[in-house]
C-alpha cells in the first residue's frame, strides 16, 4: 500500500524555509488572479507562526491582517512590505517578456 501525505501539512512544512516561501510567492505571482498571491501569503503566515505572530512581527493589527490577506483583500503597499519583511523576504522587480507586456495583471 502506498503511503499518502497530507498535502497541506507538507506544504506548510516546506514554507517554513525562506527560500521555499520566496519560490512559492513567485509562483503565485505568475497566476492571472492577484488574489492567489494574497492566499499564498496566508499559507506562509500559517507555516511560519500564524497570523498573530505575523501581526506582531509586521507591527500590524491582526484583524486587519486577516482582511488584507483574504480573497477580498487589497493590501496597502507598505503593509505588504512589512509582511514580506516579517517573513525575511523582500520585493524585487524584473523585466517581463514582450509577449506578456500587453496583458493586464490587475482586475
Amino acid at each position: 500500500m502506498v503511503k499518502v501525505r497530507n498535502y497541506k501539512k507538507h506544504l506548510l512544512e516546506q514554507l517554513k524555509d525562506h527560500e521555499e516561501a520566496a519560490s512559492y510567492l513567485n509562483a503565485a505571482l505568475q497566476d492571472d488572479d492577484p488574489h492567489v498571491f494574497l492566499l499564498a501569503l496566508r499559507d506562509i503566515a500559517e507555516a511560519q507562526g500564524g497570523m498573530s505572530w505575523l501581526a506582531e512581527q509586521a507591527d500590524l493589527n491582526r484583524e486587519s491582517l486577516y482582511r488584507t490577506l483574504s480573497l477580498r483583500g487589497n493590501p496597502r503597499f507598505f503593509n505588504l512590505l512589512s509582511v514580506l519583511s516579517a517573513f525575511g523576504l523582500e520585493l524585487s522587480i524584473n523585466t517581463i517578456s514582450k509577449r506578456k507586456r500587453g496583458r493586464s495583471r490587475v482586475s
